[in-house]
């Protein structure tokens, strides 16, 4: 009787596992999920992880297992059976919002391909707290090299340049190349990580939204990050693609100066970065708002360039600001001011022909575009 209760106790305990199991891939939005995914040709399929396999995989969650926290929830790095390490995102509470970005992130992701831009390896859903599981980026965000100081982590003016360029061509994608356009919502320097070789990846789209193809502004209510907020965007409830191009447009002053989107350490009319640099370029020395390395590592022409660039990403009227792919593209350009690679630029595009000697518009064929910046070279060099 007493082996018979105790595998009866056993039995219905397991029943109760499995049910409770059920019940959470219900609430975090199983079947919705499911729904979603495989009505979207051409996805990959995303991997459900069991909870006895994450649960391993971070020694049960344990804290030295912590990459991260936030309001979200916390991310930890997990080593799968196999060897392979990840990145376990777990939210602290559940509740309808958080569900819906939840499947809104595991959606998008699905059907994204770009190698800027964080990989999902798949989710689990039989948990009270649904968890995603990402490809393991090993250098952290560009927000901690940027404006925590540490000095053998600081990021040179080159590598700098080339993250910008980076996750500009991962926006760009997102707008115009993903099967159906992607408008990201949230771009900060805290949302592009960085792996081993400093090469950026695009993450966090839980509030992303997807853009039927023949729409090209969505009305929603206003979310973000203060300080990356589109104007215009929050006065309009009307999102774009210029949205993207305006947070961007901070993540260049970011990098520029290396000063917070919102700091308190300035004065109170200049807390905002955006509003401080665009009025820094009217009333101060161009070299007096920039990071004092920068000034050292990089040519005059390219941070002018860049600092224009971010100007126009910055405009108030989001019709005037270029798009994520125009500003890929002058980035580019400008990868190659002032060095040997900017000779070795003009010898390959024999067709891209000056129209004057101190601007840099150009015309010729369909690979060349006008850029309208305004630098001065020194000509006899």
């Amino acid at each position: 009787m007493l082996l018979c209760s105790l595998w009866f106790y056993c039995a219905l305990k397991k029943r109760t596992l499995i049910k409770l199991k059920e019940q959470y891939f219900r609430q975090n939005g199983g079947l919705l999920l499911k729904q979603q995914v495989s009505n979207r040709e051409g996805t990959d399929c995303t991997r459900i992880f069991s909870y006895e396999e994450l649960k391993q995989a971070t020694q049960n969650y344990d804290e030295s297992r912590i990459l991260g926290t936030g309001g979200y929830g916390t991310v930890y790095k997990g080593i799968l059976e196999d060897g392979t390490t990840v990145a376990i995102k777990k939210s602290k509470v559940i509740d309808q919002n958080q569900v819906d970005q939840f499947i809104n992130e595991v959606v998008i992701l699905t059907q994204i391909n770009h190698r800027n831009v964080v990989k999902l390896l798949g989710c689990c859903l039989e948990t009270e707290v649904p968890m995603l599981v990402y490809e393991f980026i090993s250098n952290g965000t560009l927000h901690r090299h940027i404006h925590e100081k540490f000095s053998m982590t600081r990021i040179s003016w080159l590598n700098r340049l080339r993250i910008a360029i980076e996750t500009a061509e991962a926006l760009a994608y997102l707008h115009s190349a993903a099967s159906m356009p992607v408008f990201h919502r949230d771009v900060k320097s805290s949302n592009i990580l960085l792996d081993e070789n400093y090469t950026a990846k695009v993450s966090d789209f839980g509030i992303s939204r997807l853009v039927p193809l023949d729409q090209t502004q969505i009305p929603t209510l206003v979310q973000g990050t203060l300080g990356y907020l589109d104007p215009e965007y929050f006065q309009t409830s009307q999102l774009t693609a210029k949205s993207d191009v305006y947070s961007f447009g901070v993540v260049l002053v970011e990098l520029l100066t290396g000063q917070k989107p919102v700091s308190f350490e300035r004065s109170r009319e200049d807390s905002n970065l955006a509003m401080y640099f665009l009025s820094s370029l009217k009333r101060k020395d161009f070299s007096d708002f920039l990071d004092d390395n920068l000034l050292r590592e990089g040519t005059v022409e390219q941070l002018r360039a860049v600092s224009e660039l971010a100007r126009k990403c910055l405009l108030i009227r989001g019709d005037k600001r270029p798009t994520m792919k125009e500003v890929a593209q002058e980035l580019i350009l400008i990868s190659g001011f002032g060095r040997q690679g900017w000779l070795e630029n003009e010898e390959e595009n024999d067709d891209c022909m000056p129209v004057d000697g101190i601007g840099l518009n150009f015309i010729g064929g369909q690979d060349c575009f006008q850029a309208d910046l305004t630098v001065t070279f020194d000509l006899e060099r």
